[in-house]
């Protein structure tokens, strides 16, 4: 589930990275000057957005692939205790 969590998170991030190049065209010509520039910032706003959204994709995940499993591990637990397969 973490692999998936992070894969997810990875995809959204460099959609969302590829729609701000795309849009921001214009700055083509300042590109050494905002590399040079902000190029930290950008990498720990980057980051800080990846993790944010692997919480969100492992929460997620959770909610939809894990529900139910107490009860579902109970009603196993009782099956073996009994002898019943």
């Amino acid at each position: 589930m973490i692999a998936t969590a992070l894969f997810a998170a990875t995809v959204c991030l460099l959609a969302a990275l590829l729609y701000v190049l795309q849009e921001c065209t214009f700055l083509v010509p300042y590109r050494q000057l905002i590399w040079l520039k902000y190029a930290e910032a950008i990498a720990v706003f980057a980051a800080a957005l990846l993790v944010n959204l692997f919480n969100l994709f492992y929460l997620l995940l959770g909610k939809v692939f894990l529900k139910d499993t107490g009860q579902k591990l109970a009603h196993f637990e009782k099956d073996l205790r009994s002898g019943g397969a």
